[in-house]
């Protein structure tokens, strides 16, 4: 159960001393911190995050050029996105699936997420047949909720369950496929508050239909989130390193912008990367932002993109280690 008393927390506005150390390191320093694959050289058992490139970080690039970057990020895998935020899933259908399956070959990358927010959550068994055909088992599908908004109560605890149940024909090709759907507490949704989380967690009973925990759309209390986290334990099956910033929804100025990253702006990762320590996630993690508008890349070129996530990435690395 989720401890309501959280949520009477103050925000976190100080800028914790790991933050202060890593703001102060240039991303090209972030770059060559970590080797390629990033947590190889720690010691065996201790809590590593496994990182996961999303192609829409890089707008409408092709797969031949965001492929080689997901090494360099210390992702082992791609998560790709259709349009409108890239439109990395349309070029696959026209290049064909084997030369996409050879692009992966070729830069030795695993395909491990498929975010399929346009096809919605009743509507992606032909995308996990495809995801199990490239990538095996274990590919994540991320989705949003379908239902009524704005409930509370019980009211909101039968639009969980219903949501659920209609989820029953797609949650069984997710399990004969290997593939797990991961769906976002997205704002605006049926799954968006503390509340409505914890009984997707509490009545959802497959391994494969969890939650893809987004602190961007949560209230930026650490401890709050945290706490989130270990109320859902195995039940967090994807987690989105993004913060809220200062919105993302209106044109900003790069700095402002970038404020949604890890490291970037006030939120404190720290307890909340200990949660997902204490409750042993080995899912993917994946550090993100949105660019307005949409399908635009976060920044104006490859190497900087890369850079930038290696920034966040130093960040969180701290955060895991304190």
């Amino acid at each position: 159960m989720i401890n309501h008393s959280a949520t009477g927390s103050k925000l976190n506005t100080g800028l914790p001393t790991r933050r202060r150390f890593i703001a102060s390191v240039s991303a090209a320093t972030a770059v060559v911190a970590f080797p390629q694959g990033g947590m190889a050289n720690k010691p065996s058992g201790e809590f590593n995050l496994r990182y996961l490139l999303a192609s829409a970080m890089y707008g409408y690039g092709t797969l031949a050029d965001i492929l080689p970057e997901v090494k360099k990020t210390g992702a082992t895998a791609i998560d790709i996105w259709p349009k409108v935020h890239g439109n990395q899933r349309e070029q696959i259908e026209e290049m064909g699936h084997q030369r996409f399956a050879d692009l992966l070959k070729e830069n030795n990358v695993e395909f491990g997420c498929s975010t399929c927010y346009m096809l919605g959550p009743l509507n992606l068994q032909k995308e996990m047949r495809f995801a199990e055909q490239i990538g095996g088992r274990g590919v994540v599908i991320v989705c949003g909720a379908r239902g009524p908004k704005s409930l509370a109560g019980g009211e909101l605890k039968a639009a969980v369950s219903e949501f659920i149940e209609k989820m029953k024909p797609h949650v069984a090709v997710a399990e004969e496929t290997g593939c797990t759907i991961a769906v976002e507490n997205h704002a605006n949704s049926l799954i968006d508050s503390p509340d409505s989380i914890r009984w997707f967690g509490e009545l959802s009973k497959s391994d494969a239909l969890g939650i893809a925990l987004a602190p961007h759309h949560l209230p930026q209390q650490a401890n709050l989130i945290a706490q989130i986290a270990l109320d859902l334990g195995p039940k967090v099956n994807f987690f989105y390193a993004q913060q809220h910033g200062k919105g993302s929804s209106k044109k900003l100025p790069e700095a402002e912008m970038l404020l949604q990253m890890p490291g970037r702006g006030p939120l404190d990762f720290a307890p909340i990367i200990s949660a997902l320590r204490k409750i042993d996630y080995q899912g993917f993690t994946e550090i993100f932002m949105h660019p307005v508008p949409r399908g635009i890349p976060i920044l104006d070129s490859t190497a900087k993109i890369t850079a930038e996530i290696n920034h966040s990435r130093q960040y969180l690395e701290a955060c895991a280690t304190s």
